[in-house]
């Protein structure tokens, strides 16, 4: 029965520290959704840059697994290139490493305290914030009884001769017990899929004794590699460039931990020089109380390590994945909805990624509206050129239910309120931007009624003109909002639409009182008031979409 204790106790605090995982990772999450979406869309060429994202993303999310999926994603979505992407995983590589030092805390004092902590707001606050801020210390300190429960299952096996002569082998200090160890590791890592709950067992059995402190570094060594697994898989079925991401992912942290095979009898000891405490010090009661800062040491350094000495060469492993993954398929058109289902994705890397469609569909607006402006000055009527309006119309319409439907799914992910109000306003955005592109064809369509003897001439075609010009500066006021991330002047926004509102009901009054003097032929009364209500309802529409910008934009508390 022995036995089987062991294995439920196991099982039992690893459920206790996924939990706890899930319980910490959903909240910081849900409060730090802006600033992940922000940090995301951050991103530049810059490598500096990019492992800055990484890191902070993955020490918000608490798992390298989730941004390296997430950075595979916007690979495959077109949103960001295969040097970013490498830049991004080697920030996550060190990142994931602050789980280890949340983990190498004294779990047995802070373990219920966090958790009489954090359940009183988590249930009964009635702020967001402070109710995903108390999920957050809950989850903190179910991680701490989770990793305290493993390592009681764990103890009675300093004393199973049979189980200790089984790992014999493992516990060697020599280079085939380091490479068994690092296989093991991987292996064990590409089965749990997480290195966080690896490596939490990997600080359990070192710190109850049961394995030594150069086989747990050997470990996390393997767990480096095994992590990458998840990546891989992600990128199954997308495009070339999410492969290569996922690759890059691999061949790293591969070079990494082979470079570091041959200095790792030294790198032993470089730890055990930064530490003052000994990893080898047995307590009263059997347990080895200083193993996990040595681990998290090791962890941290040889992440960090790693990715200064490829960072120079970023350009070239980036060659080198592009090698080994050539592009047999035809060329590939960046899509939205090609990353698969958003429940795999965090929140708000999905709304990020909504984000920067928006932003897209906002910019083939704006040009379309150029070239109708171009469109209606030209003396000729340009057949071609209402054909490529028309075209521009048909992609906002794609780009449109992709949005929605993509948005959709993710709603349907556990979130906080305040990121539920900025999807359903990025819905309302999207929405605004497809019926200004209709108004847009349309009042491209009402230049086909000026092919024959009617011509738009004097007075009404230069206020037309002048009105046409103002709808656009309207529109590209508020677009701003959306492409900057500034706020907007709404009281301003909305004398300026009603002041465009009166100005469209006074051409239609002046074109009419024109028609009755003879001067323009009353079949034109009609186009003429069908092109003024045209931009009028893209004033009106551009007006609804900066009260969404504004939602969107709204501080979270």
């Amino acid at each position: 029965m022995e036995a089987f204790t062991i294995i439920y106790t196991l099982l039992g605090g690893l459920g206790i520290f996924f939990f706890g995982m899930k319980f910490m990772s959903d909240g910081l999450q849900a409060v730090a959704g802006d600033v992940i979406r922000k940090i995301i869309n951050s991103i530049t060429s810059n490598r500096f840059m990019a492992v800055g994202v990484g890191l902070l993303v993955t020490c918000i999310v608490q798992s390298s697994s989730v941004t390296t999926v997430m950075t595979v994603g916007f690979v495959n979505a077109g949103l960001m290139n295969l040097t970013q992407a490498i830049g991004v995983i080697f920030g996550a590589n060190i990142g994931t490493t602050i789980t280890g030092w949340i983990i190498s805390i004294q779990v047995d004092k802070y373990g219920l305290l966090l958790v009489g902590l954090g359940f009183v707001p988590a249930l009964f606050s009635k702020s967001d914030k402070f109710q995903h801020l108390g999920r957050a210390l809950l989850g903190i300190g179910l991680v701490f009884i989770g990793l305290k429960t493993m390592s009681s299952a764990f103890v009675p096996l300093r004393e199973n001769q049979a189980f200790l002569d089984s790992i014999a082998y493992f516990s060697g200090e020599h280079y085939g017990a380091y490479i068994a160890s690092i296989l093991m590791g991987c292996l064990l890592t590409m089965i749990v899929q997480s290195s966080s709950a690896m490596l939490g067992i990997t600080m359990a059995l070192a710190s109850t004794g049961v394995i030594p402190y150069h086989t747990a570094i050997s470990l996390v060594l393997g767990e480096n590699i095994g992590t990458t697994i998840t990546a891989i898989l992600a990128s199954i079925g997308g495009t070339v460039g999410a492969k290569r991401a996922a690759r890059a992912h691999a061949c790293f942290n591969l070079f990494g931990v082979f470079v570091m095979l041959f200095f790792l009898p030294h790198y032993f000891n470089l730890i055990d020089s930064l530490i003052p405490l000994d990893p080898r010090f047995v307590a009263a009661d059997g347990s080895v109380p200083y193993v996990s800062q040595h681990i998290a040491l090791a962890h941290t350094l040889f992440n960090v390590a790693a990715t200064l000495c490829f960072l120079p060469f970023i350009n070239q492993l980036a060659a080198f994945v592009t090698k080994i993954t050539p592009d047999r398929s035809e060329k590939e058109v960046p899509h939205l909805l090609v990353l698969g289902d958003p429940a795999n994705m965090l929140p708000a890397a999905s709304m990020a990624q909504a984000e920067s469609e928006l932003k897209k569909m906002k910019e083939i607006v704006g040009r379309m509206y150029r070239l109708n402006r171009e469109f209606w000055a030209a003396d000729e009527y340009d057949p071609k050129m209402l054909a490529k309006i028309i075209d521009y119309e048909r992609i906002t319409d794609n780009i449109h239910k992709e949005i929605t439907v993509f948005l959709c799914y993710v709603m349907e992910k556990p979130m906080s309120h305040h990121q539920s109000s900025q999807i359903q306003a990025m819905i309302k955005i999207s929405d605004e931007l497809e019926s200004v592109a209709d108004y847009i064809e349309r009042l491209a369509n009402y230049r086909d009624r000026f092919k024959s003897n009617e011509k738009l001439e004097g007075e009404s075609r230069t206020e037309f003109f002048q009105f046409m010009d103002e709808v656009w500066e309207f529109f590209h006021l508020v677009g701003q909002g959306l492409l900057n991330d500034q706020e907007l002047d709404i009281p301003k926004i909305e004398a300026k639409s009603h002041e465009l509102q009166l100005w469209a009901d006074s051409m239609r009054e002046k074109h009419l009182d024109r028609i009755s003097k003879g001067t323009y032929p009353p079949v034109t009364a009609l186009t003429y008031s069908d092109m003024v209500v045209a931009l009028r309802k893209i004033r009106a529409h551009s007006s609804l979409m900066a009260g969404a910008i504004e939602s969107f934009h709204a501080k979270y508390e």
